[in-house]
């Protein structure tokens, strides 16, 4: 069995999330999702819950960072082209997403990045698969 990985994300509206992922061409797993989770399926194997506050808060006994004034995770998502990048970012941006960083081209790797609407950052990146050339 492939190891699974799920990175929880604290919303402060759910549906917003929700909806702003559609908006991306992501769906949500509804075996996992209801009024306080909805899980996002990235691939067969990466998810991310997307938690209201305070659910989330029922899982740590620290102070949940507001993403949109402090970083303390940036999720890099590949996908198989800079065509791809670009257009995942510009349905980011077209869903209500806010600019990040600006793309980053060096050739054999090029990324671009967006923030949600909580303000969690989000790097989509590209690398060819023969590596940098010397």
């Amino acid at each position: 069995m492939a190891t699974q990985i799920f990175v929880n994300l604290p919303v402060k509206n759910l549906s917003r999330s929700i909806a702003f992922f559609e908006a991306l061409g992501y769906s949500f797993n509804p075996q996992f999702t209801d009024d306080k989770a909805g899980c996002l399926v990235i691939s067969d194997t990466i998810y991310a819950m997307l938690l209201t506050e305070p659910f989330f808060k029922t899982f740590t006994k620290k102070e949940i960072t507001d993403a949109s004034k402090a970083t303390e995770v940036i999720i890099a998502i590949s996908v198989e082209s800079k065509k791809e990048v670009d257009e995942l970012v510009n349905k980011a941006f077209k869903a209500g997403g806010a600019r990040s960083n600006d793309p980053q081209d060096y050739g054999w790797m090029y990324s671009w990045s967006f923030q949600d609407p909580d303000g969690h950052l989000w790097e989509v990146l590209y690398t060819d698969p023969a590596g940098p050339q010397s």
